[in-house]
């Protein structure tokens, strides 16, 4: 806090008496000089005692005519994720690193919740990367939140929680890194812009039931998927789709019934008037080979407000129907 004389500021003890301050009252006495009282330093909704005021939601200080203002958040706010921290793996284990700054060393035995950080990457993902991976090969473990669209500073992973809630962190962990990250949306209403349905039918050669367990994984990955303006956004990461033996896939294996639900989506995509979903295609078999159906194909979104993606299933088996909606979310 500012100081100055007494004698150039005698008012400054008025603003302290009439906020009963008897501590600065007693320091002023005492040294001679004055802390500048926090009014005379802030303006608009920072409250004399110094706390934001007027408003709800996560506001941002910034500096406005020489004070200190917190201005209210907008209707939308959304950053992205990023990585703050990666382990590469050694001969014996993998070394951590946090800033490009090796922090610590765990030996392959001993990679734990307690060795290692583990509540974007957990322990079991982490180790079955690591029989995988060749040496010097890096993965990514801790993230934060940065590039936010209204140009608040970066939030590092252990503030996320406190100022965006702990359902907000959830869907942080459960999607890639890179993708747009909704923090806080106020004072909207939601609209329809596009319903579809698909259905899976028989392949008996490929079994049916797990050709609905992967629609039913598929629509899990994409529901609830939340897109910005001007961004692009894939579904969760590591839904647990599971692979068909096909000898005409290359690599022998296909996700088969996923390619329903894909269908589903990519309708709602293009009857909203958003390009072709990176990763899928205009024929039958919707999704590309080699694209991951939940975390590899890309939806952009190149409207004017957020959308939200809605996936849901019923029935089972070769009966099982795939629904999907885009919801647009406009302010109000």
């Amino acid at each position: 806090m500012r100081k100055v004389p007494l004698l150039n500021h005698p008012e400054y003890v008025i603003d302290y008496v009439n906020d009963v301050n008897i501590l600065n009252i007693i320091y002023t006495l005492m040294t001679g000089t004055v802390q500048t009282p926090i009014i005379h330093l802030t303006s608009g909704s920072i409250s004399r005692n110094g706390s934001a005021q007027g408003f709800e939601g996560p506001g941002m200080l910034v500096v406005r005519g020489n004070k200190l203002i917190v201005d209210p958040p907008t209707n939308f706010i959304w950053g992205y994720k990023t990585p703050t921290a990666y382990a590469v793996k050694t001969s014996s284990g993998i070394d951590i690193y946090e800033n490009n700054n090796k922090i610590s060393s765990v030996a392959y035995d001993y990679i734990s919740n307690d060795t290692v950080p583990h509540d974007f990457v957990d322990i079991k993902y982490l180790k079955q990367w690591y029989k995988y991976a060749n040496e010097g090969d890096k993965i990514n473990i801790i993230f934060q939140l940065s590039n936010f669209n209204d140009g608040r500073n970066t939030v590092p992973p252990n503030k996320i929680k406190t100022y965006f809630g702990t359902e907000v962190f959830q869907y942080m962990v459960r999607y890639p890194e890179g993708n747009p990250i909704m923090v806080y949306k106020n004072s909207y209403t939601e609209e329809v812009i596009a319903s579809s349905a698909s259905y899976l039918g028989s392949y008996p050669e490929y079994g049916d039931y797990t050709r609905a367990y992967n629609a039913k994984t598929f629509s899990y990955g994409w529901n609830g998927t939340i897109i910005p303006p001007a961004t692009s956004s894939s579904g969760k990461e590591r839904v647990g789709l599971a692979s068909v033996k096909d000898p005409e896939a290359p690599g022998g294996y296909a996700t088969h019934g996923t390619c329903p639900p894909a269908r589903a989506l990519r309708d709602v995509v293009l009857i909203a008037g958003f390009p072709m979903p990176k990763g899928m295609t205009g024929e039958h078999n919707a999704v590309i080979y080699g694209y991951s159906p939940s975390s590899g194909i890309k939806v952009t979104n190149t409207g004017d407000y957020p959308v939200q993606i809605r996936m849901w299933t019923r029935g089972s088996g070769a009966n099982t129907v795939i629904y999907a909606e885009m919801i647009q979310l406009v302010p109000t």
